[in-house]
């Protein structure tokens, strides 16, 4: 199972389903949660050009956020991108 990393905030409601769904998958997932980490910020700006949370990969592909997954949740491909 391909391994999840997603930035997130502890009071972002995004944040809150898109560990839902990923938990729900059984997904190895990796949270790097920024609150109070300008350092975490910077490194998230520099990755995706975005501040906003949550920011989700499928092992080395940026998915973007909570409305993407949950988007490929519903084309049935999150379970392949898992898979892999």
């Amino acid at each position: 199972m391909a391994k999840v990393t997603i930035y997130t905030t502890r009071f972002c409601p995004y944040c809150v389903r898109a560990m839902q769904i990923l938990s729900n998958k059984g997904a190895d997932v990796e949270e790097i949660a920024v609150d109070g980490r300008n350092d975490l910020r910077k490194d998230l700006l520099t990755r995706t050009g975005q501040r906003t949370v949550p920011q989700i990969w499928v092992g080395d592909t940026h998915v973007g956020g909570c409305d993407e997954l949950m988007a490929l949740e519903r084309s049935s491909k999150l379970d392949g991108m898992l898979a892999s």
